[in-house]
């Protein structure tokens, strides 16, 4: 099961670099917050219609949980602005590794400190050479478009 959630994960994250360099493009003609308002507005509707065709009732409305859970729907927001001014910028390689390392750097600062109600898994060696490895990458691959440029 944990394969299968990881190669779930791996589709999320290849999706997102399509999503990032399709809205990078569109941006650029019609406009950041259009771009940003299309994606928002699509992804409402498929969702309440999964919503409404799949969703098991949930013994939990959104009105009773902490409302600080509720800023999570927030966070996409910038990212999706962002991306969008970032790709026709640096390209998508280059955001969407910056991307990744900045999940990366708060991902294990979440779990290091078990903030948000997570689960604490402390810092390792291999969880801090990895984000080395990402910084590594990040600094080639964005060095690899100046030289291309």
């Amino acid at each position: 099961m944990t394969l299968i959630m990881i190669m779930l994960a791996v589709i999320g994250g290849a999706t997102l670099s399509m999503q990032a360099a399709i809205n990078g493009q569109l941006g650029s003609k019609v406009g950041v917050f259009r771009s940003a308002f299309l994606t928002f507005s699509t992804g409402a509707l498929i969702t309440g219609l999964l919503i409404f065709y799949f969703e098991p009732p949930q013994a939990v409305t959104l009105l009773d949980v902490p409302k600080w859970q509720l800023l999570g729907a927030m966070c996409g927001v910038p990212y999706i602005v962002i991306m969008v001014l970032a790709v026709q910028r640096i390209g998508t390689a280059v955001a969407t590794v910056a991307v990744i390392f900045g999940q990366l750097l708060m991902s294990m600062l979440i779990d290091n400190f078990g903030w948000l109600g997570n689960e604490t898994i402390h810092f390792s060696a291999s969880r801090i050479a990895a984000v080395i490895c990402l910084a590594i990458a990040l600094y080639f691959i964005h060095s690899s478009n100046k030289t291309s440029a």
